[in-house]
């Protein structure tokens, strides 16, 4: 039982930091873009970081895609070997 819950928290946890890099950017306003740019920093820093809506967007988003691929490995039986092979197969068998 804590294997799968362990399987199934590592799957969460790469859904979760994969979308967290795709949300980061959803609403960011740059220095540059508010003409407030703070010596000793870069033009393209954000002028302030909200982390509580990146974090909770990203949760929320990483949940739907961790809920959609457990629907589809557990009750479709959808898994890797479902999909086409595209590369050469190096095994002997």
């Amino acid at each position: 039982m804590l294997q799968i819950f362990l399987q199934g928290f590592a799957v969460y946890f790469i859904v979760w930091w994969i979308t967290l890099f795709a949300v980061l950017p959803i609403g960011l306003r740059t220095q540059a873009e508010d003409n407030d740019i703070v010596l000793g920093t870069v033009h393209s820093a954000p002028t302030r970081f909200r982390a509580a809506f990146v974090f909770s967007m990203t949760t929320l988003i990483s949940a739907i895609i961790y809920a959609l691929w457990y629907i589809a490995s557990n009750y479709f039986g959808w898994g890797f070997d479902a999909l086409p092979q595209i590369g050469p197969s190096f095994s002997n068998v």
